[in-house]
Order: structure tokens, then C-alpha cells, then sequence
């Protein structure tokens, strides 16, 4: 970690120094569900992505890291995440790929043309608002529980942003699957791939990562699962790749 020329800002790294992310120190932080997220979408040459939710757009950056002829675009409604995150896409020389836009995933009308990108990829906030503490911090107060907007929100913009056969890539609480894919298809985001995480292989499952097609026919695939730790508390070999920077390994 380098800490940035702001006293409340930090300039973290990722795969061994090749990318950088600008964030606050007080603030919302990415954690390890960003690069799950990251690695699970499939990106293909030439598309053009949209980031729900990008906070400090640590997954626009990899994924317009992973493939050059990506156009990314970062959806945060929060002033100080998107600054950051457009900062980011600069200090890593991105930023004629990577644009960031400070707006709400509840109107993306008001935004973006009806189905302007091929991908959309998000982290939305995992916690109903009357689940759990509220953080008093604003960032991590947003980012964590679906005060300034929910699942369906998300999954509704996604539904409006990507064209007929687009994907939307999603990771979220495994205790919420039945929610996500409920949602998507009743936004015609057909589920079509499913992946569990876990902590450890003996674990529950502590997270999901799931995919669903506009419009596409109903077949879903269920991926194994991915685990974190071995038993011994090291990354997993999957895991290193992942915070390598390499592709998942299959």
C-alpha cells in the first residue's frame, strides 16, 4: 500500500503492483468481492461494459485492464467514490477507456440509451436497510445497505442498459440467492450461470456469483464451487491466480 498525496485518501494495489486504486481511508473500501466479480464476468473483445455501483471502480479497472478493446463505463452516485474512481482511471492511464458518470442506477433513463451496453456487472449494497447496524459513515453506508437503492433496482437498470442477449454479472450474499434469482427473472434476466464461494471447503457458502441473459431461454448451469482458504488458511490455489491477476482456472 502507498499512501496518496491526500492524508485521507490511500493509493492501494492490485496484482502485484500493475494496477492502482485511489480510496479513502475512512470511507468504503473494495474487498476481495470485487475481484470475484471481476474474474467472473465474461468479457469478449469490443464490448461495452456498464459498472453499477462502480465506488472507487476497482472492477472497471480490471476488466478494462483484462481486455484493451473494452469501453467501460462506471455508474456511482456517491460524488466522492466517482471522483476517485475517475482519478484511478487516470493514474493507471485508463481513462480513454474507463469514464466514470456520477448518476442514480434508480433513473438510468434519464442517462444512458435503452440497451447501450452488451455487459453490466454489479456489487450492489447486500443489506436490506433494516437488517443489521447502519455504519454512521456515509460511504460505507450507502455501499453496504439499500438505502439509496436495492436489488431490483439494480437488476431493473441492468434490464433497461444491456441489448437482447447481454449479460448481467452479479455477486452476492449466498443467504439471498433465491432473492437475486427471483429478481432477474422477473426483470428478464434469465439465470443462466451459478457459482458459489466459500470461506473454506467444509464451509457454508458465504457468497454467490450468478449471471442472467436478456431474454434468453430458461437452462441454468451451476459452476463448481470456488473456495477461498485451505484448510491451513492460505489462499487456495484458484484464489492466488485471482489475486494474481491470472484467470480463473478451470
Amino acid at each position: 500500500m502507498e499512501t496518496s498525496d491526500s492524508t485521507d485518501e490511500t493509493r492501494d494495489t492490485l496484482f502485484e503492483g500493475k494496477l492502482s486504486v485511489i480510496q479513502g481511508k475512512a470511507g468504503y473500501r473494495f474487498s476481495i468481492d470485487a475481484l470475484l466479480l471481476a474474474r467472473f464476468a465474461v468479457v469478449r473483445k469490443g464490448h461495452r461494459v456498464i459498472d453499477l455501483g462502480t465506488g472507487n471502480g476497482v472492477v472497471a479497472l480490471i476488466l478494462a485492464s483484462s481486455e484493451p478493446s473494452l469501453k467501460i463505463t462506471g455508474l456511482e452516485i456517491q460524488a466522492g467514490m466517482a471522483e476517485r474512481a475517475a482519478r484511478s482511471a487516470a493514474l493507471n492511464g485508463l481513462s480513454d477507456r474507463v469514464s466514470i458518470v456520477q448518476g442514480d442506477v434508480r433513473a438510468p433513463e434519464g442517462i444512458f440509451s435503452a440497451g447501450s451496453f452488451d455487459i453490466a456487472v454489479c456489487n450492489p449494497p447486500y443489506r436490506r436497510l433494516a437488517s443489521g447496524r447502519i455504519n454512521p459513515n456515509g460511504e460505507k453506508r450507502v455501499a453496504r445497505h439499500e438505502i439509496k437503492a436495492n436489488l431490483s433496482d439494480f437488476v431493473r437498470a441492468a434490464a433497461y442498459l444491456l441489448r437482447r442477449g447481454g449479460a448481467m454479472a452479479v455477486v452476492y450474499p449466498a443467504t439471498r440467492l433465491t432473492d437475486l434469482i427471483q429478481t432477474m427473472r422477473e426483470k428478464a434476466l434469465e439465470p443462466k450461470r451459478v457459482r458459489l464461494v466459500h470461506s473454506f471447503e467444509s464451509s457454508e457458502a458465504a457468497l454467490v456469483m450468478a449471471e442472467g441473459i436478456k431474454e434468453a431461454r430458461s437452462g441454468l448451469k451451476i459452476m463448481p464451487p470456488l473456495v477461498v482458504y485451505t484448510d491451513e488458511r492460505k489462499y487456495t490455489p484458484e484464489m492466488s491466480a485471482i489475486l494474481a491477476g491470472q484467470p480463473f482456472l478451470t
